[in-house]
C-alpha cells in the first residue's frame, strides 16, 4: 500500500488494447505516489466494438498523450505495457530506450527470440522487466506454496490446471487473430498456469504435447484459431502438468470464467481456486446470473511489487526469465499441436 511519504513516481500505460488495461489505471490512479499519464495510438489495429484512444482515457479520466513519443518524452519511471502480444517487443525497446522500467501484459512476446531481445534491451538499458502475472499474488497461492515448502504434500507427482473462459470477442476481439494475438486459447490460457507451476516447482520443464481443436465456436467467422485445448508439461524432476487452456465458459455465464491448480503428492493434495469466493445469484430484472467476487486485488498487489521494486532497486518478480520460460511452453504446445508429437524445450 501506498503512503504519502514516498517520493511521486511517474507512471505510463502504454495502450488499451489488453482488457486488464482499464484496471491498471485504477490501481494507479488510487495510489498517491502515482503521477498517471496514458497512451493509445494503435485502435484501428483492433478494431470493433471497444471504445479506445483518447475517448477512453477521457472516460477514466486519465491524461492523455497522443503518441508514445509523446509519453515517453515526458519522462516516467515506469510503464505498465498492454498492446496487442505482437507490439510488445517494440514498445518495450521504446521504453527500456528512454529508460523506463517495464511491466509487460502476458505472453511477454509472441515469438521466443523476441522475447529474448527484449530481455537484453531492458538489461543494456539498466530497467527492470516484469511479466504481468497477478495470480500468484492469491492468498490461496501463497498458501499452497507454503505447504509445499513445508513438505505438507511429499513427493509432488502430478498438477492439474485449468485456465477456462469465455472467448473474447465482445471487448477485445483482438484476441482471436493470431496476426495480433499470436495464436488462441494456448496463447491466452496457458501462461497463467505455466507461471504457478514455474513458481511452485523447483525444476524445468522439458517436453511438451499439445491437443487442440476450434469445435467451440466454430460457427463464428471472427475466430481465426484453437478454441480448446489440453496441454501436458513433462518436467526434468518427472513430474507431469496438465493445462486446460479452453474458451470454453458460455457467453451468458456471470462470470469470465477462472483458474484451478490441483497437486498431487506422495502424502496428500491441494487445491486451489482462487476466483471462487463470490456472492451469486439472480437479476430479479432480466432472470441473469450474478456473480460478484470479493477478496484481495491481485492486480494490485502485483503492481505493488512492480513499484516496490522500483524504488527498492531490486528486481520485480515474476521476471523477464519467467516470461521466457512460459512462453517456450507455450510455443512448443503450438508446434506440438500443429505435428501431433511432443516437442522437447531446448
Amino acid at each position: 500500500m501506498s503512503t504519502a511519504t514516498e517520493p511521486t513516481l511517474k507512471v505510463g500505460v502504454m495502450s488499451f488494447a489488453h482488457t486488464h488495461a482499464i484496471g491498471y489505471v485504477s490501481i494507479l490512479q488510487a495510489r498517491d505516489d502515482v503521477e498517471l499519464r496514458v497512451s493509445d495510438p494503435r485502435p484501428s489495429d483492433s478494431p470493433g466494438v471497444e471504445t479506445r484512444g483518447r475517448e477512453l482515457a477521457q472516460q477514466l479520466g486519465a491524461d492523455y498523450a497522443e503518441t508514445y513519443e509523446e509519453l515517453l518524452a515526458w519522462g516516467p519511471d515506469a510503464v505498465v505495457v498492454c498492446s496487442e502480444n505482437v507490439h510488445h517487443r517494440a514498445d518495450v525497446e521504446l521504453a527500456a530506450a528512454a529508460g523506463a522500467h517495464v511491466l509487460c501484459e502476458k505472453p511477454l512476446a509472441t515469438e521466443v527470440e523476441d522475447a529474448r531481445a527484449m530481455i537484453e534491451a531492458c538489461e543494456r538499458a539498466g530497467v527492470e522487466l516484469m511479466t504481468a502475472y497477478p495470480v500468484r499474488f492469491s492468498p490461496m497461492v501463497d498458501a499452497i506454496s507454503a505447504t509445499l515448502d513445508a513438505g505438507r504434500l511429499g513427493e509432488v507427482v502430478g498438477i492439474t490446471g485449468t485456465n477456462n473462459g469465455k472467448i473474447p470477442l465482445s471487448h477485445r476481439s483482438w484476441f482471436t487473430d493470431p496476426a495480433l494475438s499470436g495464436g488462441g486459447s494456448i496463447v491466452d490460457h496457458t501462461v497463467h498456469v505455466a507461471d504457478l507451476l514455474d513458481l511452485l516447482l523447483d525444476a524445468r520443464a522439458t517436453t511438451v504435447h499439445c491437443a487442440a481443436n476450434q469445435i467451440l465456436h466454430a460457427d463464428d467467422p471472427r475466430v481465426g484459431a484453437e478454441t480448446g485445448g489440453l496441454v501436458t508439461v513433462t518436467f526434468d524432476d518427472g513430474v507431469v502438468a496438465t493445462i486446460d487452456c479452453s474458451w470454453s465458459v458460455p457467453r451468458t455465464a456471470p462470470t469470465w470464467g477462472g483458474l484451478t491448480l490441483e497437486v498431487l503428492g506422495t502424502a496428500g493434495s491441494a487445491h486451489v481456486d482462487p476466483f471462487a469466493p463470490h456472492v451469486g445469484g439472480m437479476d430479479a430484472a432480466d432472470g441473469t446470473g450474478i456473480h460478484l467476487g470479493f477478496g484481495v486485488n491481485a492486480d494490485a498487489l502485483m503492481v505493488e511489487e512492480f513499484l516496490g521494486a522500483i524504488r527498492e532497486g531490486r528486481r520485480p518478480q515474476p521476471d523477464a526469465q519467467v516470461g521466457l520460460r512460459t512462453l517456450q511452453i507455450v510455443k512448443a504446445a503450438q508446434e506440438s499441436a500443429r505435428t501431433g508429437e511432443p516437442v522437447a524445450i531446448g
